[in-house]
């Protein structure tokens, strides 16, 4: 357990994505088996435990010391973990640390009556650093800045291997992974790939600008429109139905009714949508199904799901992603016919002849489903499916980001290295009341797009502006003659009754900070508000 804490303990404070991948992959190497096997699934979101509840843990600490004293230390430091890791009052003659594994394999058998006296064995035995690492573990909420993408990036270099390589053969693997070490190793043979259901790695596009223009011809170019949902890949395998998010999470138990409807046997490569009576919805109504591990029938009833479907990687059990793009589409065609699914349609290409006619387009979307769109996929007729980001084949052209002047009106601390920090934010516009005075009211969140410097800049204009305090929130001064205008960009608005002011922003983040920039001449709602009309 000791190693394991030194890894996420060191991971949380390196912020460089190179230096934590350096990590991981030498944690890797120098591990043991199982060790290291359920330190790649705790990584990676593959390790859960259904009798250990975040309550057992409150109830843990509660009976060792003061509430009051507690519930303050835990409003300073902002984290659960980190203040119990901290404030833990241990009882001396406790016994050895126990190992990774062996907490690993004694929360897979518990019951959940006997959690809690397993916690307090563990947090008596351990120090401050592996107390935190077993809470992180037991909650599942690692926070230390590593994707289960990079965790597969880190095996692809111990191994010496690409990382397509690993995301073949992973969902036929499961912890402690002693198999998938073993070739990494060389010390066996492969994992075979060749397992019903599995994912294939998805073939990504690049940020197209203004210079690859002159270098592309648009004769060798399909265009097509990039639909505001999510990207998924649909799998009816020999009898094996799963929906996989582009990086190979598994969310078939949030959209049943979408397996309900994978009726093919192939691979689909789309876009998961809500579509309800035909027509297309915006991305709020999906976000009412994303991130649940259940939906019940009334949700599934309001936001119906639905594939748009960009490519085809597998037809009945032919593998098409060494075929050009122009011959899958051939067949994807076909095979959304014979399908004929109520909840899977074709994304459908765009004719055009140049680039300043495409662009047109881009800027001026037709009426319906393009209205929804984040701008244009534009996919070389030629391109084989090839796995990670090639440049060339593929290319995205989103439409730019709206940008307004709000004003920070809410802040609350961060969570991990951000913990000391007020470091999310909430922004409001000006709008008018029946009396016809001006006041701020909500319009989104934001907890990124600045730098650690600007972070400790505003988390001081916080401390030093505070009006009130609502728990672990501070409410700033922010009126017509004071306040912290920021700019913030966003992908889309839509309307919103569950916000106050009616509106509610997709993808939000810092642009600016407007140090400059009066408060009093922020925008207003109904810049906002046209911004929907239009």
């Amino acid at each position: 357990m000791r190693a394991f804490a030194n890894l996420l303990d060191r991971l949380a404070f390196t912020p460089q994505r190179n230096g934590k991948l350096t990590l991981v992959r030498e944690y890797l190497r120098e591990a043991p088996d199982p060790e290291r096997g359920f330190a790649l699934a705790a990584l990676t979101g593959n390790l859960s435990f259904d009798a250990a509840k975040p309550a057992m843990i409150r109830k843990a600490i509660e009976a060792r010391m003061d509430g009051e004293l507690f519930a303050l230390s835990y409003d300073y430091v902002g984290d659960l973990a980190e203040t119990i890791a901290l404030v833990w009052p241990a009882k001396p003659g406790a016994n050895r640390e126990p190992e990774l594994s062996e907490v690993v394999e004694a929360l897979r058998s518990a019951k959940r009556a006997d959690v809690q006296a397993l916690l307090e064995r563990w947090l008596d035995a351990l120090d401050a650093d592996g107390r935190w690492a077993l809470l992180k573990l037991l909650t599942g909420g690692l926070r230390v800045g590593v994707s289960a993408r990079l965790a597969k990036l880190a095996l692809a270099e111990l191994g010496g291997v690409d990382v397509s390589e690993i995301d073949e053969v992973w969902h036929g693997q499961h912890p402690p992974y002693e198999d998938l070490f073993a070739w990494l190793e060389k010390r066996s043979k492969k994992p075979t790939a060749d397992t019903p259901g599995r994912f294939r790695p998805v073939m990504l596009a690049q940020a197209i600008d203004d210079a690859d223009f002159t270098k592309l011809d648009p004769a060798d170019y399909a265009a097509e429109w990039k639909w505001d949902g999510i990207r998924v890949q649909a799998v009816n395998e020999r009898g094996e139905r799963r929906l996989y998010s582009r990086t190979g999470d598994e969310i078939g138990k949030s959209f049943p009714d979408m397996l309900d409807f994978l009726s093919f046997e192939g691979v689909i490569d789309g876009e998961l949508l809500v579509m309800r009576d035909g027509a297309l919805q915006s991305f709020g109504d999906l976000q009412q199904r994303l991130n649940r591990k259940t939906a019940d029938a009334k949700l599934l009833a309001k936001f119906p799901a639905a594939i748009r479907a960009y490519d085809l990687l597998l037809d009945g059990d032919e593998d098409l992603r060494l075929l050009p793009f122009r011959q899958r589409r051939v067949r994807l065609e076909a095979f959304v016919a014979r399908a004929r699914s109520p909840r899977i349609d074709l994304s459908p290409l765009q004719p055009f002849s140049s680039w300043e006619e495409l662009a047109a387009l881009r800027a001026n979307p037709p009426e319906g489903d393009a209205r929804l769109s984040e701008g244009l996929m534009l996919k070389r007729w030629d391109s084989i499916y090839e796995a990670g980001r090639p440049k060339g084949p593929w290319f995205k052209w989103k439409h730019d980001p709206h940008l307004i002047d709000a004003v920070l009106m809410y802040a609350q601390r961060g969570h991990g290295k951000r913990s000391g920090f007020y470091s999310d934010y909430t922004f409001g516009v000006w709008r008018e009341d029946s009396n016809g005075d001006r006041a701020l009211t909500p319009v989104g969140k934001a907890y990124f797009g600045f730098t650690d410097e600007e972070m400790k800049k505003i988390d001081k204009f916080v401390r030093d502006n505070t009006v009130e305090r609502f728990g672990p929130v501070r409410s700033v001064r922010a009126d017509k003659d004071f306040g912290l205008v920021l700019e913030v960009a966003f992908e889309g608005l839509q309307r919103s009754t569950r916000h106050k002011s009616g509106v509610a922003m997709r993808f939000p983040r810092i642009n600016r900070i407007r140090w400059d920039k009066p408060a009093g001449e922020a925008d207003e709602l109904p810049t906002l508000e046209k911004m929907l009309e239009d």
